[in-house]
């Protein structure tokens, strides 16, 4: 096609995809050029908008290092993250819902797992005593039938008051009854980085930068989904306004406070903690195909 213009253009860019060796790719590409034409024309997209986008962008790239990614930020304050998470990790219900793991989620590699330290040895499954308010957490690990899950390995972290994700981990197996405990630091409200291309965006927008405290926990079991959430502490002032869109109801729960004393692992505190029960319901895993012949 020789003569371009905004009627055509669409169509001439989607036709160019057409020999893509890759099928999904080509559907993927399609649809998006599709949105992004149909997404400037609704604007009436200006050239100065359109470079002051591009910029956004090659630097929200620049702003990162291995420990903070910018344009996966920028994804999870437009709701992307979240959204892109609860299509792919529908369960039936009664499970326990996952929810946005965030970019800034401590040992994840790029499939999404938990690469972290492997769990403590039996006599150090209960974490040591951190700096904070202790929080044991404890609860059941259960099939969708309520058959108990043993040997299920339970971590639990929390969002660090001062931001970030780097809260002492508690990590546990839970025992033939599915039941397990674990210790770790009381999870802190606090604000995703602000400082950065993204920050100055929600600034603009009249958002705030804050989460609300939660725990993140990873639970795995052989047979059964991998789980991977959060679990919200009722009460906080920013439950209903999450800067990144990853509260569900049936994560938010109680955290009971306790003066020092006797602690739920036999021991004793000399400062004020926490206890948070909570009950975690796998999805069973698809079965196996067999092997084709």
């Amino acid at each position: 096609m020789r003569h371009i213009d905004e009627d055509n253009i669409t169509q001439a860019v989607i036709a160019r995809h057409a020999q893509a060796s890759d099928a999904r790719l080509r559907d993927v590409m399609t649809s998006l050029v599709q949105h992004l034409h149909a997404f400037a024309r609704e604007v009436r997209l200006t050239e100065a908008e359109w470079r002051a986008g591009l910029h956004f962008l090659a630097e929200a790239g620049r702003h990162g290092d291995a420990r903070r990614q910018e344009l996966a930020l920028l994804s999870d304050t437009l709701g992307l993250s979240m959204l892109v998470s609860a299509l792919n990790h529908r369960v039936p219900k009664g499970c326990t819902e996952a929810t946005v793991p965030g970019p800034l989620h401590a040992g994840a590699g790029d499939d999404g797992h938990d690469h972290a330290a492997p769990l403590p040895a039996d006599d150090d499954r209960h974490a040591a005593a951190v700096a904070g308010e202790p929080c044991f957490v404890r609860g059941q690990v259960r099939a969708l039938d309520g058959a108990p899950v043993a040997g299920a390995e339970v971590r639990v972290w929390p969002a660090a008051a001062a931001g970030g994700h780097d809260g002492p981990r508690g990590a546990a197996v839970s025992g033939p009854d599915g039941r397990f405990q674990c210790r770790g630091m009381l999870a802190g409200t606090h604000a995703i980085p602000h400082d950065g291309p993204v920050g100055r965006l929600l600034q603009q927008l009249g958002r705030h930068p804050w989460r609300p405290a939660h725990l993140h926990v990873a639970v795995d079991a052989p047979g059964y989904r991998r789980l991977l959430t959060q679990v919200f502490r009722g009460g906080d002032r920013w439950l209903d306004s999450d800067a990144v869109f990853g509260v569900r109801g049936s994560l938010v729960a109680d955290w009971a406070r306790h003066e020092p004393g006797p602690t739920p692992d036999g021991g004793t505190s000399a400062v004020p903690f926490h206890t948070l029960d909570f009950d975690f319901v796998l999805d069973r895993a698809p079965a196996a195909r067999p092997p084709s012949d």
